[in-house]
């Protein structure tokens, strides 16, 4: 049974897994535009409550998806301190945050609701190539990266001295 539910929530090497990475994937597009329509001015409060209560059911799905990782990751802690475990992790945090912290002084945490849109990332095998291949060139983007720095000075002190002579 564990290993069934591992094979659907961790590989996602099946039809039941792709099912579910397909589920919890428009979860996080439903999620990411029931937040941006909450932001609207004028919603009447049969809309906010309605948008309420989808954030607690997505929420609610969210963390159990989190704790179903921990659970069944065979490296619990890898998993806990990798990038897409402290996404998924900074994803449900601020729901529970405004449970028992009044978010008017601090609604940037609000803000990091948006950190579901990385949980997409983990779903896509494109951007994987991506990764690797910027990892391939990582040296070759550091040296122009550090080369644009000095001529963009260069020529932003060139300036200041052209338009303020001695």
């Amino acid at each position: 049974m564990i290993e069934k539910l591992r094979n659907i929530v961790i590989e996602s090497n099946t039809k039941n897994g792709r099912r579910f990475d397909l589920i919890i994937q428009s979860l996080i597009i439903l999620s990411l535009l029931s937040f941006s329509f909450e932001t609207l001015p004028k919603l009447d409060s049969g809309t906010k409550e309605i948008l309420r209560i989808f954030e607690v059911i997505s929420v609610s799905i969210f963390s159990i998806e989190y704790l179903l990782r921990v659970f069944l990751t065979k490296k619990p802690f890898k998993y806990i301190f990798s990038f897409f475990g402290i996404i998924d992790l900074v994803a449900i945090l601020p729901f529970y945050l405004a449970s028992g912290i009044d978010l008017r002084s601090i609604r940037v945490f609000r803000l990091f609701r948006l950190f579901r849109i990385f949980k997409l990332l983990k779903y896509n095998d494109a951007l994987d190539r991506v990764s690797d291949a910027f990892g391939s060139v990582k040296k070759e983007l550091v040296v122009f990266a550090v080369a644009t720095i000095f001529l963009l000075y260069v020529s932003a002190v060139g300036i200041y001295y052209c338009e303020n002579p001695a």
